[in-house]
């Protein structure tokens, strides 16, 4: 599955953790680890084999990426600080859902930093529960029914 925002020029698509690891850690590298200071062994958490991986790309160079893992939880959306508020993370969620509809997961869910909440909610997520801390940043849980 390949589609091509003309807007942005990316390129969104399923990618191959085995195949393309090195690429995939950049972005998150630098988006959660340099940016966000996240502690290298929270960020590898050993669910990236499992998980299925959507990336956006530019010309060849990933930009941006989102994990769906096997219990319906949405996770690791970064996208390259150039490439921000211009759509890509809205196309690469949208495409995560879809994925997720297609494997026919109820509902899925995520730990939004508290300053995407209305990122989510404008994708039609829900919050739920108290504000809580990751790596030190706080987060809020958001869950959104697909049946």
């Amino acid at each position: 599955m390949i589609t091509q925002d003309s807007d942005s020029k990316a390129a969104f698509r399923i990618a191959d953790w085995a195949e393309e690891k090195e690429q995939l850690s950049s972005v998150r590298r630098q988006v959660f680890i340099i940016e966000q200071h996240v502690p290298e062994e929270l960020e590898w958490d050993g669910f990236d084999e499992t998980a299925t991986h959507i990336v956006a790309s530019i010309d060849g160079k990933i930009i941006g990426t989102a994990r769906l893992k096997t219990d319906g939880q949405i996770g690791r959306m970064a996208v390259l600080k150039p490439y921000r508020n211009n759509g890509i993370g809205s196309r690469l969620l949208q495409l995560v859902l879809t994925i997720a509809q297609e494997e026919q997961y109820p509902k899925v869910y995520l730990h939004a930093q508290v300053e995407a909440i209305p990122f989510y909610e404008k994708h039609g997520f829900s919050t739920e529960g108290d504000i809580f801390y990751e790596a030190n940043i706080p987060h809020r849980g958001m869950f959104k029914n697909l049946c």
